[in-house]
């Protein structure tokens, strides 16, 4: 049976029908989901134990609230490029298991994401300890 143009047709998701804070209620909801789905993830579990530590730590090692953001936005910032690595990951899986020089190229990309943010993270946790180091 086919709806006519006049017959309203119901969303695939109902979502974008939200609004206010009902919209925000469910995105927050669906955040909370994206997260537990993340701590099944090893790597994402090791970079939310290592920032169980980091975070506080990172309010003991910044001398200034400017610091601290920068220590603790840097390990943040991992946490967030692996949510998004795994959703790239998770993406292709469903597309299909057969090897493709597109899915190898989009996985790799985000795994060298993943790379550059640990970089940057521990670049700057090494730059605040040696000055706190060579400050006193």
């Amino acid at each position: 049976m086919s709806s006519s143009p006049s017959e309203p047709t119901s969303p695939v998701n109902p979502q974008k029908t939200r609004t206010g804070l009902n919209r925000v209620w469910h995105a927050a909801g669906y955040s909370v989901e994206g997260l537990r789905a993340g701590w099944n993830e090893k790597a994402f579990r090791q970079e939310a134990i290592a920032a169980m530590v980091l975070l506080p730590a990172s309010l003991w090692l910044g001398q200034s609230w400017v610091e601290v953001v920068l220590l603790a936005g840097s390990v943040v910032i991992v946490m967030i490029v692996e949510l998004l690595n795994t959703g790239i990951e998770t993406a292709i899986d469903r597309i299909g298991p057969e090897w493709h020089d597109l899915s190898k190229r989009a996985k790799d990309m985000g795994s060298a994401a993943v790379l550059l943010a640990m970089l940057l993270c521990m670049g700057t946790w090494a730059a605040a300890i040696i000055q706190r180091i060579s400050h006193g």
